[in-house]
């Protein structure tokens, strides 16, 4: 299968991460989004993706970088693989929802 142009990427991107930069960066500041995820190096992996996410969501789309798409294309894969693993019932306060969440996805929306 051939790599997604960019175009492709950012499509998706704007289609997975429903969280508008202000909200996601709130969302990063609770305890709640620091209580999941692989925290060996003290900040775990999708938190630190947060970060990124809420800058690549500031800048005009002319300013995007082959790197920001790099990271813009892993976001949509693991938003994408997280989706297929919804737990039953209610998500709400659960891990699943945090660490989608951190990635920039609200569930509930």
């Amino acid at each position: 299968m051939p790599d997604k142009s960019h175009e492709d990427i950012y499509q998706e991107f704007k289609d997975a991460v429903n969280m508008a930069p202000k909200e996601l960066e709130e969302w990063l500041d609770t305890e709640e989004s620091k209580s999941v995820g692989d925290s060996s190096s003290g900040e775990s992996t999708g938190h630190r993706s947060g970060r990124r996410i809420v800058k690549i969501k500031r800048k005009n789309k002319d300013e995007l970088t082959d790197a920001d798409y790099e990271h813009m294309s892993k976001v949509n894969g693991y938003i994408s693989r997280h989706l297929a693993q919804r737990p039953d019932g209610d998500v709400s306060g659960t891990d699943w929802a945090y660490s989608l969440k951190n990635w920039g996805h609200d569930p509930s929306k």
